[in-house]
């Protein structure tokens, strides 16, 4: 019996993860869950895929705040919205970007009025761009994320209300 884990797909993970400064990432494909951690105080980056298995339906878990936020001066944290039916969330670990391409307006700013199926956002993970939509129509009333901000599943990104 081969192995079915591309040790390439373990490597561009553990990129991300060296990347964007957080402490775990987990990934999900055709059966196969692998989860990349590694301790907060620098101790080198663990595996850990367990055998495919059927996935029940997991809740996000909750967003913590980065230990260095330098420019960070929000003065509404994520965490205000986590559970907020308002919030547009992650659907993935990635880089969250506002506008295509440096050069182009963001998609949506603070006061516009969007549709359901809108574009909100882009998360890259593994150098792939994927587009993040409004769930719901409404006036968008915070943004909660800068492009180039790292970001966890189920963080929550833009508030529509």
């Amino acid at each position: 019996m081969s192995n079915p884990i591309d040790t390439k797909v373990i490597s561009k993970l553990a990129e991300i993860l060296d990347k964007t400064n957080l402490t775990e990432l987990e990934y999900e494909d055709e059966g196969c869950r692998i989860t990349l951690s590694r301790q907060v105080n620098g101790v080198a980056a663990t595996a850990y895929v367990p055998a495919p298995q059927a996935m029940a339906p997991q809740a996000p878990a909750p967003v913590a705040a980065p230990a260095h936020s330098e420019a960070e001066t929000h003065e509404v944290t994520e965490s205000d919205y986590a559970n907020s039916p308002d919030a547009v969330k992650s659907p993935m670990v990635g880089v969250v970007y506002l506008s295509s391409d440096p050069n182009s307006a963001n998609y949506v700013n603070v006061g516009d009025t969007v549709a359901a199926g809108d574009t909100v956002c882009l998360i890259e993970a593994m150098k792939t761009f994927n587009p993040v939509k409004a769930h719901k129509g409404g006036r968008v009333t915070k943004i909660l994320v800068e492009s180039g901000d790292p970001v966890e599943y189920g963080a929550p990104l833009v508030v529509i209300e």
